[in-house]
């Protein structure tokens, strides 16, 4: 982060040295009122640490940067994919040039790098109400909960424990707008015991369910013993689709998900399966709250 930040510096200098036309294009172009980051914002990548801090921002469309979206890595770890990758990548070269045989170690370090990273396609369900896993994973907890202060009721707590080689980019479960975020500093036990859902560091996300209105669905991402880095760029007020990215945690971690346990809901997954992010339905609402008080 630091050298990614320092990096920036030194772009934002050549930009306003040698790109004055873009930088001015740029400005023009800026949505907001105030710039919510220590430093100067020239263009959107300035914004990748604050981006969940309102104020200045660009719409889709005139985000020079979005072609970044469509490869195949994660953008938020870019940075990392790039300064890990090349180091793993000269050490491999040297190793060949000098003693083959440790060239395995930094190869096999490039290939994890790789692997982590990565950002796959996902066929989302389009099923009205389809809860869609979160994280990628091992399905290792389930709570049944009498009840939850923000859900508001009864409750079920589903737990996805995340190795290194999964997917670490997190989705939403459900179309659903953000109605607020919670960060906590915490420890960092290793993610597979059940004291890292509630003593590790986290940030919640809290969503209104755009299909059954007033149903609250809490995700929380959670470090683990490894993991240092949780990314989050939502604000409160921004809308997803069900299956849309909005985060990642960098290196093993864990990810909650509480959501309301009404009548018609159907929980299709089971202890020790593993689930895709996006992809795997972990319950289905056969029927939406209108539905039942009219019953």
């Amino acid at each position: 982060m630091q050298l990614e930040l320092a990096w920036g510096a030194l772009r934002r200098w050549y930009l306003r040295t040698f790109r004055q036309s873009y930088v001015r294009r740029m400005a023009q172009l800026r949505r907001g009122d105030d710039n919510p980051c220590p430093h100067e914002v020239l263009d959107p990548r300035d914004l990748k640490y604050f981006r969940n801090q309102g104020g200045y921002h660009w719409a889709e469309e005139d985000d020079p940067f979005r072609w970044r979206d469509r490869i195949p890595f994660a953008r938020a770890g870019l940075a990392e994919l790039f300064i890990l990758g090349s180091v793993a990548t000269t050490l491999t070269v040297l190793a060949l040039l000098t003693f083959p045989l440790l060239a395995v170690l930094p190869a096999t370090a490039l290939g994890l790098v790789v692997w982590f990273f990565r950002d796959p396609a996902r066929d989302v369900p389009q099923s009205a109400g389809s809860v869609v896993a979160p994280a990628d994973g091992k399905f290792v907890a389930l709570e049944h909960l009498q009840h939850h202060e923000l859900i508001g009721g009864p409750a079920i707590e589903i737990g996805i424990f995340l190795s290194i080689f999964n997917v670490h980019v997190n989705r939403c479960p459900v179309p659903a707008q953000v109605i607020g975020l919670c960060y906590r500093h915490g420890k960092f036990f290793n993610a597979m015991r059940p004291i890292a859902a509630r003593e590790n560091q986290h940030l919640a996300v809290c969503f209104e369910d755009d299909t059954a209105p007033g149903r609250y669905v809490l995700v929380r991402q959670i470090s683990g013993a490894i993991a240092r880095r949780i990314v989050c760029w939502l604000r409160p007020g921004d809308r997803l689709q069900r299956g849309q990215r909005y985060g990642m945690i960098k290196l093993g971690s864990r990810t909650d998900i509480v959501f309301p346990q009404e009548a018609g809901l159907e929980v299709s997954v089971a202890l020790g399966d593993r689930v895709k992010a996006g992809e795997t339905t972990l319950a289905h609402y056969h029927t939406s709250p209108h539905e039942q008080s009219r019953e």
